[in-house]
């Protein structure tokens, strides 16, 4: 071997070691190592001017980065479930529906159920001046009919705005130990609120995910979903049963999210 080809060798050799340290140093604090190599002659415009364009394009495009953040950052209902405190039901002793809210609120002059009504309705919702819905129809999740509605009779009569988490339940299930001010917010709190038809929420109840499910299977997934969130977001436990009946219906959509 020549002394010309040995030399070459150990410039190969020597480049390889210095690639792998440098390389180590990155992955051990790709942030310092980042600000190293970045220019210090880069000017104060030049990092305005890449500050508004990531500004514009996050304004044009917030939608679509909302969208793609939920769906990446929202934890799997899964997840979730398995967080939640697993006891038995604490007596339904004192349990009244005062104990969370007086009905309704009003907010900006708008009254909560016809809020909901209008959300769920979508763009078929006519309202008159005082905000209430007097028309229209939507996909009724728990059935899964369309209904539709041409007064506002009708819609008194056919739709009621159900507590996904039912109040009763949430009481027997750690509400009863929270502060006034937070069992309001679970009985007024949108995430647990939804229209539905009036006959099925009668026979849902105060059931839960165990002994009670939606008619319509399609929607199980996010019924139980939304269960998840509210139950996590305020604290409140499930029993065995519940949990089982949940992890159950999760089987059949892996990749559903919370809410």
């Amino acid at each position: 071997m020549s002394l010309n080809t040995i030399h070459k060798k150990r410039r190969a050799i020597t480049a390889l070691i210095c690639s792998g340290l440098v390389a180590l140093t990155v992955l051990a604090n790709p942030n310092n190592y980042q600000n190293k190599i970045q220019p210090e002659s880069v000017s104060a415009g030049a990092s305005e001017a890449a500050n508004e364009v990531k500004n514009s394009d996050t304004a044009e495009n917030s939608d679509t980065a909302e969208n793609s953040d939920t769906a990446e950052n929202t934890p799997l209902a899964s997840e979730v479930l398995a967080k939640l405190e697993v006891k038995g039901r604490a007596p339904k002793t004192g349990y009244k529906r005062t104990e969370f809210y007086n009905g309704w609120p009003d907010i900006d002059g708008c009254n909560l159920r016809q809020r909901i009504l209008k959300r769920d309705f979508g763009e078929t919702a006519a309202t008159d001046e005082k905000c209430n819905v007097i028309a229209g129809k939507f996909y009724e999740p728990y059935t899964g009919e369309v209904m539709e509605f041409h007064t506002r009779k009708e819609i008194s009569k056919g739709v009621q705005i159900d507590h996904v988490v039912a109040l009763s339940d949430a009481w027997q299930k750690g509400a009863q130990y929270k502060t006034s001010e937070v069992r309001y917010q679970i009985a007024t709190d949108p995430l647990n609120l939804i229209a539905v038809q009036a006959a099925a929420n009668q026979q849902k109840s105060d059931g839960d995910a165990a002994t009670w499910l939606p008619h319509n299977k399609s929607f199980r997934c996010q019924y139980v979903a939304r269960q998840i969130s509210v139950k996590f977001k305020y604290g409140l436990w499930v029993t065995e049963a519940e949990k089982n009946a949940m992890s159950q219906i999760l089987t059949g959509c892996p990749e559903q999210r919370t809410y």
